[in-house]
């Protein structure tokens, strides 16, 4: 079986060469997130990868605490974010249930190509509600396999198995939908770009909170 910290700290260099596949449609999510953003905001970033989003959205706010399961991966973000000069970035390689267990709280959490990736998605789910500030932002972008590549489950079970991938959820976006809605969020904006196979919801933790 695959060690997920170890399968993203294995391909992390490549994955920091590797181009954005959608440009186009990673530039609006960017602009729909930054457009809610306010100078004086306290961000998480659970699953930050090399910390390329982060640092996009670094001269928006007030400080950025980025997160991930790859120690190597927070390497590499730190030497990014010291060559852009975002100097308002802390990075830690951390999982989403060590951080929530230290009660801090934030303006907005950023979850990012990472709730297909989780062992239990109600859980996660509620630790970001947590983690956030009464009306916090939450703002997620999730693969979506269940809607149209069914086909994909024999090859990633194996793909597993040999230690070649890590665990996939496969999540319909409907059904994803419901979940972050049920979790107590109000979703804001809704975009599927593509075939629809990737979700990009931005939402709202109740201002009374739950």
């Amino acid at each position: 079986m695959t060690d997920p910290a170890r399968f993203w700290d294995r391909i992390a260099d490549k994955y920091a060469r590797s181009p954005v596949g959608d440009e186009a449609a990673y530039r609006r999510k960017l602009e729909e997130t930054q457009q809610r953003l306010e100078p004086g905001m306290r961000v998480l970033e659970v699953g930050c990868g090399t910390g390329s989003t982060a640092i996009e959205h670094a001269p928006h706010v007030q400080h950025i605490h980025a997160t991930d399961l790859s120690p190597r991966m927070i390497e590499i973000g730190r030497e990014k974010a010291r060559k852009a000069g975002a100097a308002n970035i802390d990075f830690e390689a951390a999982s989403l249930a060590e951080v929530a267990a230290r009660g801090t709280r934030y303006d907005a959490v950023l979850a990012l190509s990472l709730l297909h990736l989780v062992d239990d998605l109600d859980e996660a789910l509620a630790s970001i509600h947590g983690l956030l500030e009464p009306g916090g932002l939450f703002v997620s972008n999730t693969a979506c396999l269940a809607d149209g590549m069914n086909w994909l489950r024999p090859v990633l079970a194996v793909g597993r198995w040999i230690g070649k991938v890590p665990p996939v959820r496969f999540l319909g976006g409907d059904g994803l939908v419901e979940h972050v809605q049920r979790t107590g969020f109000e979703i804001e904006h809704e975009y599927r770009p593509g075939k629809g196979r990737v979700v990009f919801l931005i939402a709202r933790r109740g201002e009374a909170g739950r």
